[in-house]
Protein backbone atom coordinates (compact mmCIF):
# COMPACT_ATOMS: atom_id res chain seq x y z
CA UNK A 1 0.00 0.00 0.00
CA UNK A 2 2.82 2.22 0.91
CA UNK A 3 4.66 1.68 -2.50
CA UNK A 4 1.02 2.37 -3.98
CA UNK A 5 0.74 5.34 -2.50
CA UNK A 6 4.42 6.63 -3.59
CA UNK A 7 3.48 6.21 -7.13
CA UNK A 8 0.10 8.05 -6.77
CA UNK A 9 2.02 10.73 -4.95
CA UNK A 10 4.73 10.83 -7.40
CA UNK A 11 2.39 10.57 -10.30
CA UNK A 12 -0.30 13.56 -8.67
CA UNK A 13 3.51 15.87 -8.32
CA UNK A 14 4.52 15.48 -12.24
CA UNK A 15 0.60 16.39 -13.42
CA UNK A 16 1.37 19.18 -10.87
CA UNK A 17 4.49 20.45 -12.16
CA UNK A 18 2.91 20.31 -15.86
CA UNK A 19 -0.37 21.93 -14.82
CA UNK A 20 1.94 25.04 -13.64
CA UNK A 21 4.15 25.03 -16.46
CA UNK A 22 1.07 25.22 -18.85
CA UNK A 23 -0.40 28.03 -16.41
CA UNK A 24 2.64 29.87 -16.48
CA UNK A 25 2.93 29.74 -20.64
CA UNK A 26 -0.39 30.58 -20.63
CA UNK A 27 0.61 33.76 -18.67
CA UNK A 28 2.95 34.62 -20.41
CA UNK A 29 1.29 34.23 -23.30
CA UNK A 30 -1.17 36.82 -21.92
CA UNK A 31 1.37 39.05 -21.34
CA UNK A 32 2.74 39.35 -23.91
CA UNK A 33 0.29 39.30 -26.78
CA UNK A 34 -2.54 41.49 -24.78
CA UNK A 35 -0.76 44.49 -24.77
CA UNK A 36 0.76 44.10 -28.61
CA UNK A 37 -2.63 43.43 -29.48
CA UNK A 38 -3.82 46.60 -27.52
CA UNK A 39 -1.05 48.28 -28.89
CA UNK A 40 -1.99 47.37 -32.83
CA UNK A 41 -5.42 48.33 -32.15
CA UNK A 42 -4.44 51.98 -30.53
CA UNK A 43 -2.18 52.27 -33.98
CA UNK A 44 -4.63 51.48 -36.04
CA UNK A 45 -7.35 53.48 -34.85
CA UNK A 46 -5.12 56.27 -34.05
CA UNK A 47 -3.13 56.61 -37.39
CA UNK A 48 -4.94 54.25 -40.29
CA UNK A 49 -8.41 54.01 -39.48
CA UNK A 50 -9.01 57.89 -39.59
CA UNK A 51 -7.44 58.09 -42.79
CA UNK A 52 -9.49 55.67 -44.89
CA UNK A 53 -13.25 56.68 -44.11
CA UNK A 54 -15.64 55.65 -46.83
CA UNK A 55 -16.07 58.23 -49.28
CA UNK A 56 -13.95 60.43 -47.80
CA UNK A 57 -11.24 62.31 -50.23
CA UNK A 58 -7.73 61.57 -48.28
CA UNK A 59 -5.31 62.70 -51.56
CA UNK A 60 -4.51 66.12 -49.78
CA UNK A 61 -3.70 64.18 -46.24
CA UNK A 62 -0.66 62.51 -48.39
CA UNK A 63 -2.43 59.80 -49.01
CA UNK A 64 -1.58 58.04 -52.54
CA UNK A 65 -4.79 58.52 -54.17
CA UNK A 66 -5.89 57.11 -57.55
CA UNK A 67 -8.52 58.97 -59.55
CA UNK A 68 -10.16 56.69 -61.95
CA UNK A 69 -12.20 58.61 -64.68
CA UNK A 70 -14.60 56.40 -66.79
CA UNK A 71 -14.47 57.04 -70.55
CA UNK A 72 -17.54 58.39 -69.97
CA UNK A 73 -16.37 61.23 -68.07
CA UNK A 74 -19.54 61.00 -66.54
CA UNK A 75 -18.49 59.22 -63.21
CA UNK A 76 -15.19 59.27 -61.11
CA UNK A 77 -13.67 56.15 -58.89
CA UNK A 78 -11.85 57.17 -56.01
CA UNK A 79 -9.51 54.14 -55.23
CA UNK A 80 -7.23 54.59 -52.37
CA UNK A 81 -4.16 52.45 -53.58
CA UNK A 82 -2.24 52.97 -50.46
CA UNK A 83 -2.75 53.85 -46.42
CA UNK A 84 0.80 54.42 -45.27
CA UNK A 85 0.52 58.48 -44.63
CA UNK A 86 3.14 60.44 -46.26
CA UNK A 87 4.90 63.54 -45.09
CA UNK A 88 2.73 66.56 -45.57
CA UNK A 89 3.88 70.31 -45.19
CA UNK A 90 1.31 72.77 -45.49
CA UNK A 91 4.14 75.21 -46.11
CA UNK A 92 4.94 73.39 -49.50
CA UNK A 93 3.11 73.53 -53.03
CA UNK A 94 0.80 70.50 -53.67
CA UNK A 95 2.67 68.57 -56.97
CA UNK A 96 -0.43 67.27 -59.30
CA UNK A 97 0.53 64.61 -61.38
CA UNK A 98 -1.80 63.97 -64.36
CA UNK A 99 -1.26 60.31 -65.40
CA UNK A 100 -3.22 58.65 -68.28
CA UNK A 101 -2.84 55.19 -68.78
CA UNK A 102 -4.39 52.45 -70.56
CA UNK A 103 -4.77 48.55 -71.05
CA UNK A 104 -1.69 46.44 -71.82
CA UNK A 105 0.51 43.67 -70.31
CA UNK A 106 2.57 45.82 -68.81
CA UNK A 107 0.28 48.73 -67.65
CA UNK A 108 -0.04 47.04 -63.95
CA UNK A 109 3.95 46.62 -63.95
CA UNK A 110 4.50 49.95 -64.76
CA UNK A 111 1.60 51.37 -62.74
CA UNK A 112 3.03 50.00 -59.34
CA UNK A 113 6.60 51.00 -60.37
CA UNK A 114 5.37 54.58 -60.90
CA UNK A 115 3.27 54.66 -57.97
CA UNK A 116 6.13 53.75 -55.92
CA UNK A 117 8.19 56.62 -57.22
CA UNK A 118 5.86 58.76 -56.13
CA UNK A 119 4.50 57.22 -52.27
CA UNK A 120 8.03 59.42 -51.63
CA UNK A 121 7.02 62.54 -53.04
CA UNK A 122 6.12 64.79 -50.27
CA UNK A 123 2.51 66.76 -51.05
CA UNK A 124 1.65 64.71 -54.40
CA UNK A 125 -1.87 64.01 -55.76
CA UNK A 126 -1.81 61.70 -58.12
CA UNK A 127 -4.46 61.77 -60.67
CA UNK A 128 -4.76 58.80 -63.25
CA UNK A 129 -6.99 59.08 -66.19
CA UNK A 130 -8.25 55.95 -68.06
CA UNK A 131 -7.09 56.38 -72.14
CA UNK A 132 -10.11 57.53 -74.02
CA UNK A 133 -10.30 59.20 -77.51
CA UNK A 134 -13.99 60.13 -76.06
CA UNK A 135 -12.61 61.61 -72.78
CA UNK A 136 -8.82 63.60 -73.68
CA UNK A 137 -7.20 61.99 -71.30
CA UNK A 138 -5.58 64.98 -70.30
CA UNK A 139 -8.00 67.10 -70.37
CA UNK A 140 -10.15 65.02 -67.69
CA UNK A 141 -7.43 65.93 -65.27
CA UNK A 142 -7.00 69.50 -66.17
CA UNK A 143 -11.37 69.65 -66.24
CA UNK A 144 -11.17 68.50 -62.67
CA UNK A 145 -8.72 70.60 -61.70
CA UNK A 146 -10.80 73.07 -62.74
CA UNK A 147 -14.20 72.46 -61.04
CA UNK A 148 -11.81 71.64 -57.89
CA UNK A 149 -10.44 74.87 -57.50
CA UNK A 150 -10.33 78.40 -58.34
CA UNK A 151 -8.32 80.84 -59.65
CA UNK A 152 -8.35 82.67 -56.88
CA UNK A 153 -7.64 79.71 -54.13
CA UNK A 154 -4.27 80.85 -52.45
CA UNK A 155 -3.00 77.30 -52.13
CA UNK A 156 0.20 77.06 -54.37
CA UNK A 157 0.33 73.77 -56.58
CA UNK A 158 2.27 72.85 -60.30
CA UNK A 159 0.32 70.59 -62.48
CA UNK A 160 2.70 67.95 -64.07
CA UNK A 161 1.81 65.21 -67.06
CA UNK A 162 3.38 62.34 -66.09
CA UNK A 163 2.87 59.58 -68.19
CA UNK A 164 2.77 55.85 -66.76
CA UNK A 165 5.76 54.89 -68.85
CA UNK A 166 8.81 56.83 -68.13
CA UNK A 167 11.10 56.29 -64.90
CA UNK A 168 11.40 59.52 -62.68
CA UNK A 169 14.00 60.98 -60.08
CA UNK A 170 12.98 61.77 -56.99
CA UNK A 171 15.49 64.87 -57.73
CA UNK A 172 12.95 66.31 -60.60
CA UNK A 173 9.36 66.60 -58.17
CA UNK A 174 12.18 69.21 -56.27
CA UNK A 175 13.09 70.74 -59.11
CA UNK A 176 9.27 71.42 -60.68
CA UNK A 177 7.60 72.41 -57.25
CA UNK A 178 8.20 76.51 -57.32
CA UNK A 179 7.23 76.61 -60.80
CA UNK A 180 5.80 79.98 -61.96
CA UNK A 181 4.67 79.85 -65.34
CA UNK A 182 6.30 77.01 -66.82
CA UNK A 183 9.49 75.26 -66.22
CA UNK A 184 11.75 72.63 -68.58
CA UNK A 185 13.81 70.51 -68.40
CA UNK A 186 15.52 67.79 -70.51
CA UNK A 187 14.30 64.17 -71.59
CA UNK A 188 15.88 60.82 -71.74
CA UNK A 189 15.25 58.41 -74.69
CA UNK A 190 13.11 60.65 -76.67
CA UNK A 191 13.01 61.74 -80.30
CA UNK A 192 15.73 59.08 -81.72
CA UNK A 193 18.22 60.63 -79.06
CA UNK A 194 20.22 60.13 -76.07
CA UNK A 195 17.92 62.89 -75.05
CA UNK A 196 16.30 66.13 -76.10
CA UNK A 197 16.52 69.23 -74.01
CA UNK A 198 16.07 72.58 -74.28
CA UNK A 199 18.56 75.14 -75.46
CA UNK A 200 19.91 77.52 -72.67
CA UNK A 201 22.00 80.98 -73.17
CA UNK A 202 24.26 82.18 -70.91
CA UNK A 203 21.61 84.38 -68.97
CA UNK A 204 19.45 81.79 -67.91
CA UNK A 205 17.18 81.67 -70.88
CA UNK A 206 15.69 79.21 -72.85
CA UNK A 207 15.98 80.27 -76.80
CA UNK A 208 15.62 76.74 -78.51
CA UNK A 209 15.84 73.25 -78.90
CA UNK A 210 17.72 70.27 -79.53
CA UNK A 211 16.06 67.85 -80.73
CA UNK A 212 15.77 65.27 -84.19
CA UNK A 213 12.17 64.99 -84.76
CA UNK A 214 10.12 68.33 -86.04
CA UNK A 215 12.90 70.67 -84.49
CA UNK A 216 11.22 73.58 -86.21
CA UNK A 217 8.07 72.98 -83.43
CA UNK A 218 8.50 76.10 -81.44
CA UNK A 219 7.98 74.14 -78.29
CA UNK A 220 10.06 71.08 -79.36
CA UNK A 221 9.57 69.08 -76.02
CA UNK A 222 8.19 65.92 -74.57
CA UNK A 223 5.47 65.95 -72.54
CA UNK A 224 7.20 64.51 -69.50
CA UNK A 225 9.82 68.10 -69.76
CA UNK A 226 7.58 70.40 -68.51
CA UNK A 227 5.18 71.27 -65.64
CA UNK A 228 2.69 74.30 -65.09
CA UNK A 229 1.97 76.49 -62.29
CA UNK A 230 -1.49 75.52 -61.31
CA UNK A 231 -3.03 79.33 -60.59
CA UNK A 232 -1.52 79.75 -63.78
CA UNK A 233 -3.46 76.70 -65.84
CA UNK A 234 -6.48 78.02 -63.57
CA UNK A 235 -6.21 81.60 -64.83
CA UNK A 236 -5.96 80.21 -68.90
CA UNK A 237 -9.80 77.86 -68.67
CA UNK A 238 -9.74 77.30 -72.49
CA UNK A 239 -6.38 76.32 -72.53
CA UNK A 240 -6.79 72.23 -73.08
CA UNK A 241 -4.58 69.69 -75.59
CA UNK A 242 -5.66 69.78 -78.86
CA UNK A 243 -7.21 65.83 -80.03
CA UNK A 244 -7.94 66.56 -83.61
CA UNK A 245 -6.28 67.42 -86.71
CA UNK A 246 -2.92 67.74 -85.15
CA UNK A 247 0.57 65.78 -86.12
CA UNK A 248 1.84 62.99 -84.20
CA UNK A 249 4.25 64.75 -81.00
CA UNK A 250 2.57 68.31 -81.63
CA UNK A 251 0.23 68.32 -78.79
CA UNK A 252 2.51 69.80 -76.56
CA UNK A 253 3.81 72.39 -78.02
CA UNK A 254 0.27 73.44 -79.56
CA UNK A 255 -0.35 73.50 -75.63
CA UNK A 256 2.52 75.34 -74.68
CA UNK A 257 1.85 77.96 -77.42
CA UNK A 258 -1.46 78.57 -75.88
CA UNK A 259 0.13 79.28 -72.78
CA UNK A 260 3.68 81.25 -73.04
CA UNK A 261 6.57 82.33 -74.74
CA UNK A 262 9.98 80.69 -75.10
CA UNK A 263 11.21 83.84 -73.04
CA UNK A 264 8.81 82.42 -70.19
CA UNK A 265 10.07 78.92 -69.95
CA UNK A 266 12.20 78.80 -66.66
CA UNK A 267 15.15 76.17 -66.95
CA UNK A 268 15.72 73.47 -64.30
CA UNK A 269 17.99 70.92 -63.52
CA UNK A 270 20.87 73.29 -63.63
CA UNK A 271 20.30 74.82 -66.50
CA UNK A 272 18.84 71.79 -68.48
CA UNK A 273 21.89 70.23 -68.48
CA UNK A 274 20.67 66.86 -66.04
CA UNK A 275 18.68 64.42 -66.69
CA UNK A 276 16.56 63.47 -64.69
CA UNK A 277 13.37 61.52 -66.36
CA UNK A 278 13.91 58.61 -68.54
CA UNK A 279 11.47 57.70 -71.31
CA UNK A 280 11.69 54.03 -70.46
CA UNK A 281 8.68 52.05 -71.40
CA UNK A 282 8.55 48.33 -70.98
CA UNK A 283 8.29 45.93 -74.16
CA UNK A 284 5.78 44.09 -73.70
CA UNK A 285 7.31 40.00 -72.89
CA UNK A 286 7.00 37.24 -75.14
CA UNK A 287 4.51 34.52 -73.85
CA UNK A 288 4.12 30.98 -74.15
CA UNK A 289 0.52 30.41 -74.93
CA UNK A 290 -1.49 27.97 -73.41
CA UNK A 291 1.35 28.12 -70.04
CA UNK A 292 0.29 29.23 -67.00
CA UNK A 293 -3.05 30.22 -64.83
CA UNK A 294 -4.63 33.02 -66.79
CA UNK A 295 -6.64 34.04 -64.46
CA UNK A 296 -4.26 35.38 -62.51
CA UNK A 297 -3.43 39.38 -62.83
CA UNK A 298 -0.02 40.20 -64.21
Amino acid sequence: MLRSFGLWLRSWHDSHRMLQGKIKCIFTVLFIALPFTWFLKASYNSTIAPLVTPGQDIGARGILTLRNFLPSGNKVIINHVHVRPRPWSDSLPTIYVITPTYYRMVQKAELTRMSNTLLNVVNLHWIVVEDSDRSGQRNVGLKWLRDTFSVNDSRPGVVYFGDDDNTYSLELFDEMRYTKKVSVWPVAFVGAMRFESPKVNASGKVYGWNAKYAPDRPFAIDMAGFAVNLQFILSKPDVYFRLHGIPSGHQETRFLEDLVTLSDLEPKAENCTKVLVWHTRAAAPPLYKGYGNPYIET
